[in-house]
């Protein structure tokens, strides 16, 4: 194994969550006015903490979002995951791989450790991820694209930067990821590629990704 330490995006990458969370993101702000189309809700907040969708609607137009919009917002999705949630095909073996091989890997999701204990929990992941593996852009000042969140993990986790690589499928992640000074590998099921150019390596199907870190 070439790296130290596998850190891996929560949302697209561990669990199919983006379609169900974008979707009714692109929902709910439509409701409070603010058109917003499934393709919006993945070019512009795919990969967000809930901070930075605040920020963008207020850029644009100069609105805020109800002070309940994080806990409405969460509440549709937690109901959602319980009856659609599934894990991203194949990453059960990869984690198993990864176990067996004894590399440390942990999860550095823009989400809250709420949203990632639900959709964990739900699909079975939560038997991969001890308490100590999980990490939430709720543990730092600021989320993706800023390199703080994996910057905690690895810190966390007792390994240098440089020795880590980041599992990523958003273009926010990927900057992170870059800026955190780490290796990352571009997952492209939801993404395109040309989105997720920063990456060192791309791939379409989670089971190729143990032969790739090896």
């Amino acid at each position: 194994m070439r790296y130290d330490l596998v850190i891996f995006d929560n949302d697209g990458v561990l669990v199919d969550s983006e379609p169900i969370s974008n979707r009714l993101l692109a929902a709910y702000l439509t409701e409070l006015g603010h058109p917003t189309s499934y393709e919006d809700s993945i070019r512009d907040y795919m990969g967000s903490a809930m901070h930075r969708i605040h920020e963008l609607i207020l850029e644009r137009t100069g609105q805020r979002l109800p002070a309940e919009f994080d806990d409405v917002f969460h509440a549709r999705v937690f109901d959602a995951f319980e009856r659609e949630l599934r894990p991203v095909a194949g990453v059960d073996g990869v984690l198993e791989k990864l176990a067996a091989d004894g590399v440390p890997y942990c999860v550095a999701s823009s989400g809250s450790h709420a949203r990632i204990r639900v959709g964990h929990r739900t699909t079975g992941l939560d038997r991969w991820f001890a308490e100590e593996r999980v990490f939430s852009s709720e543990d730092v000042g600021r989320g993706k694209p800023a390199p703080d969140l994996f910057l905690y993990a690895a810190e966390r986790m007792g390994v240098a930067p440089e020795r880590c690589v980041v599992v990523e499928d958003s273009p926010l992640g990927v900057q992170a990821a870059v800026a955190a000074g780490m290796d990352v590998y571009g997952f492209t099921a939801m993404t395109p590629a040309e989105r997720l150019a920063g990456a060192g390596r791309l791939f379409s199907e989670m089971g190729e990704l143990a032969d790739l870190l090896v």
